[in-house]
């Protein structure tokens, strides 16, 4: 996961101490068009958190031994999980998942949906294609910032998503990543390579490799901070921004008007989500 290079929490900032296993701990997993996030958590703190890509895991008995040698890594046992809260915006890979718990891992399951009783309100048009991941930061974002708030996660898309004052999910706006576009441009023309997600030095690039980053990078910037000045604008001056995702740490030194850094913040509302809906068996 990417470190917290600004304010807020990251609970994977306590993991230089060896993990103290307990028989209480449950299983969080994020699946992303691009990454699989993988967190424990050990009453209701975040103890270990991993990143794997999706294209690696197919099957439930990959996403087994995967995750058995993620927990055997940290001196983890399987057999010590007690709950499983999913989020996935690949159905293909959502099944596979229920496959694993229905035939390895019998634990209390949570797969988030708009469905549950979230806590919050979706006044979306079709709250059914509003994605897990979103859901998850909403409801994670609220608890702990209040609204009205204003979310961004650094993902395959980058998404705002924006909560009222009294906890109700507006909607928000998805656009492309700075890593989609630069597969995007590589994909489409046949000149230009696959470049590192950095800042290039100038903003002014020198050759074809800074020009794209800085395309990439500083227009990604310039997105995000007007489309945040104009949704303030409507949602008022008191509106807090959290950023998350991967690369949030990375762009927080170049954003405006940044409340918090939040690396884990999905993981952290699946355990939210998993708290306030775990079926009892």
């Amino acid at each position: 996961m990417q470190g917290n290079n600004g304010p807020g929490h990251n609970p994977s900032d306590a993991l230089t101490q060896p993990v103290t296993q307990t028989e209480q701990l449950l299983l969080l997993i994020d699946i992303g068009n691009t990454n699989i996030t993988v967190g424990v958590t050990d009453k209701g703190s975040l103890i270990e958190d991993w990143r794997i890509s999706t294209r690696d895991t197919t099957t439930a008995d990959q996403l087994w031994l995967m995750l058995r040698m993620l927990l055997d890594s940290s001196g983890l046992e399987l057999t010590a999980i007690h709950g499983l809260a999913l989020s996935s915006v690949v159905p293909a890979l959502t099944s596979v998942v229920e496959n694993l718990v229905r035939r390895r891992l019998p634990v209390p399951f949570v797969n988030v949906t708009c469905e549950l009783d979230l806590g919050l309100e979706v006044r979306y048009e079709n709250p059914r294609s509003v994605g897990a991941d979103r859901l998850c930061n909403a409801v994670a974002g609220f608890h702990r910032y209040g609204g009205p708030l204003l979310v961004v996660d650094f993902g395959t898309a980058t998404t705002f998503d924006v909560i009222s004052h009294d906890g109700a999910y507006l909607g928000g706006i998805i656009a492309p990543g700075p890593e989609t576009t630069i597969a995007t441009l590589h994909a489409a023309a046949a000149a230009l390579p696959s470049v590192e997600l950095t800042f290039p030095s100038s903003l002014i690039g020198k050759s074809t490799e800074t020009s794209m980053q800085s395309g990439a990078m500083f227009g990604s910037v310039a997105m995000i901070n007007g489309l945040t000045a104009g949704l303030r604008q409507e949602l008022g001056k008191d509106t807090k921004t959290v950023i998350t995702g991967g690369l949030a740490g990375v762009f927080f030194s170049h954003l405006e008007s940044i409340t918090a850094v939040e690396p884990t913040l999905t993981l952290d509302g699946l355990q939210l989500i998993f708290q306030r809906c775990r079926p009892t068996v």
